[in-house]
């Protein structure tokens, strides 16, 4: 036998099996093991109270997390390390020891780097020595007095630049380790908050961009993802999730949310009178439709199931609260509601939600729905009309989601003085600015392009997404940022098309910048030449979302990025030269074989 003293992760598991295996012992009635040589050990559950040796277990909405992990441990299954680092202490009780940390210019080791995260706080080493912080914005909805605020808290305790994400969020990088706290601190005082944006938890509830002044859109939807976002603040088993979870409204208006590539998406539809009855007034309800994750190549389903606008929170709270009883806790790569989808089927997962829920869910067949497609693939970039008569948005372009604090206030203020108050972060990384008067466009079209930035976008600029890159993500394999600026750069120098091309660099397979569903979508990785290893892309086309619904296929491996414009360049040429009338880009590349695409590159295939 070996004299070598357990690993603190060795310890770890094994406090976390007995613990779990007491758990699921009380609860059968059966004696408790753990201590049990020293003859004192109990464990009682019942009551309203539960105790191990009189110390107080969870007894709130959290312990439903405690209790999965005991199941998964009497199952005889082994808890992966990031649930044993939960058991073993909450994360939601960590302020005192962030704070300490940060006063001392400390950054947290070993588990407590997972930990830290659902207060927001990712340690991106070694890419950068520092923290990146994510927030929790609603629908993307801000005002201009947060944005100059956080510009501001930006230049003092971050990189002095803001990046929006693709979930209509925001993200600071560049904190160093004793600046943490004063983060945490300067977004609660802007009336922000960072609890639950990375880690196991829901991310930011996403919405219709337009929400309230779309002329297309069935029903405003920021208001909902609001409830929702304050629904998750107040309802603790909301945090106890085996993986991230992420929920999206849809309005049926002109600029996609993309409500199916969310684990839950509530899309907009219409019962018109002509289908409806008496138990099915005519109006708008939300589609239900569940499991997207399309990094793992699957979009949200239909279940079936039809709900008025007021049934969305608190069914998606009912949701939830089965897949933190029901998901996988030993496997991260199977620990999203798509695997239990999978494994149950729809029929059983709704059952499931209906017995959480307290009550039977309305089924509808899908032949009854008005099912509407606004989507203008332009629409959130440029000025366009507002529902609101005299009225205009503007759409302002980001370089890859990304704005200097200077820039940041330089907006607040256009905002402030020509709008409404109000900025709206999209999913497609940029903002709007809405409320402007037709009379004060070109002083704001002036605005704009004094700051540095633009309202005009090129067919490729407007629809290129990337994810932060090697530049600041340790798992990224290519600098996603610079790589998607080059290859706009290099095809706006080729063309003038009248068509949108999506394009979607991300950098490794969590698939932040969601490769799949881009018209051409790049996943990093890194290339061999000679005795070094460059950047490089996995090269995928005829992605799509919405009416246009489909997962990439694979058309060329391991391309050296500066190898790569060329042939997105043939591949353009050749579409342009092949299409059919009207035919779109991701209707071109589903009509063609890969073997004809790749002819059109020019590519050398070894």
């Amino acid at each position: 036998m070996s004299d070598k003293a357990f690993t603190n992760e060795q310890k770890q598991y094994l406090c976390g099996f007995s613990f779990g295996a007491d758990v699921a012992r009380a609860v059968s009635g059966l004696p408790v093991l753990s201590n049990s040589a020293g003859g004192g050990t109990s464990l009682t559950i019942g009551n309203g109270t539960a105790a191990v040796d009189g110390n107080a277990l969870p007894v709130g909405p959290e312990r439903i997390a405690l209790e999965a992990q005991a199941a998964t441990v009497a199952a005889g299954k082994k808890l992966c390390k990031e649930e044993l680092a939960k058991q073993a202490k909450n994360p939601l009780d960590m302020w005192d020891e962030i704070v300490g940390r940060s006063d001392a210019g400390e950054f947290p080791k070993g588990t407590d780097v997972f930990l830290t995260k659902f207060h927001g706080l990712f340690q991106v080493a070694p890419a950068q020595d520092s923290f990146m912080m994510r927030l929790r914005i609603p629908g993307g909805l801000s005002r201009a007095w947060q944005l100059t605020g956080l510009a501001d808290l930006s230049d003092r305790s971050a990189g002095g630049y803001l990046d929006v994400t693709t979930r209509a969020n925001l993200q600071f990088r560049e904190i160093t380790a004793d600046q943490a706290a004063n983060m945490l601190y300067g977004i609660r005082e802007l009336d922000v908050i960072s609890l639950g944006s990375g880690g196991d938890n829901i991310r930011n509830c996403t919405a219709s961009c337009l929400s309230g002044i779309d002329p297309d859109e069935l029903i405003e939807t920021i208001p909902l993802a609001q409830r929702m976002h304050h629904y998750i603040l107040n309802h603790r088993e909301m945090y106890g999730l085996p993986r991230k979870f992420n929920i999206a409204f849809d309005g049926g208006g002109r600029i996609a949310s993309l409500e199916d590539t969310n684990d839950i998406g509530f899309k907009a539809v219409r019962i018109d009178a002509s289908n409806a009855s008496d138990d099915l007034p005519d109006g708008v309800y939300f589609q239900l439709t569940l499991g997207g994750i399309t990094g793992h190549q699957d979009f949200a389903r239909p279940t079936g199931v039809l709900l008025k606008p007021d049934e969305c929170v608190p069914v998606a709270g009912a949701i939830v609260r089965v897949f933190v009883k029901n998901g996988d806790r030993t496997d991260r790569k199977r620990a999203r509601l798509k695997y239990v989808l999978d494994d149950w089927g729809f029929d059983r997962f709704i059952a499931e939600v209906e017995k959480e829920h307290g009550s039977t869910l309305r089924r509808v067949d899908e032949s009854l729905l008005t099912i509407v497609e606004n989507e203008d693939r332009m629409a959130h970039v440029g000025f366009h009309e507002q529902k609101q008569k005299g009225r205009y948005y503007v759409g302002v372009v980001l370089p890859v989601g990304r704005m200097t604090s200077d820039q940041a206030r330089s907006l607040a203020e256009i905002a402030d003085e020509f709008g409404n108050g109000e900025i709206r972060w999209t999913v497609w990384q940029n903002l709007i600015i809405p409320g402007i008067r037709e009379r004060d466009l070109a002083e704001v079209q002036a605005a704009i392009l004094a700051c540095g930035l633009d309202y005009r976008a090129s067919s490729f600029r407007a629809g290129l997404v990337a994810c932060t890159g090697s530049a600041g993500c340790k798992f990224a394999g290519a600098d996603t940022k610079a790589n998607a600026m080059a290859l706009a750069h290099a095809l706006e120098s080729q063309f003038e098309i009248d068509v949108p091309i999506n394009i979607h660099l991300t950098g490794c397979h969590h698939s932040c910048a969601q490769h799949y569903i881009g018209d051409i979508g790049l996943i990093a990785c890194q290339v061999e030449r000679g005795d070094d290893m460059v950047d490089g892309y996995h090269v995928m086309v005829g992605g799509g979302w919405g009416e246009r619904r489909g997962i990439g296929r694979s058309l060329l491996q391991s391309i050296a990025f500066d190898e790569l414009p060329p042939l997105i360049t043939n591949l353009i040429d050749g579409y342009l030269a092949e299409r059919q009338v009207d035919e779109s880009f991701v209707d071109f590349a589903r009509r063609k074989t890969i073997e004809e695409l790749r002819s059109l590159t020019h590519a050398t295939v070894a």
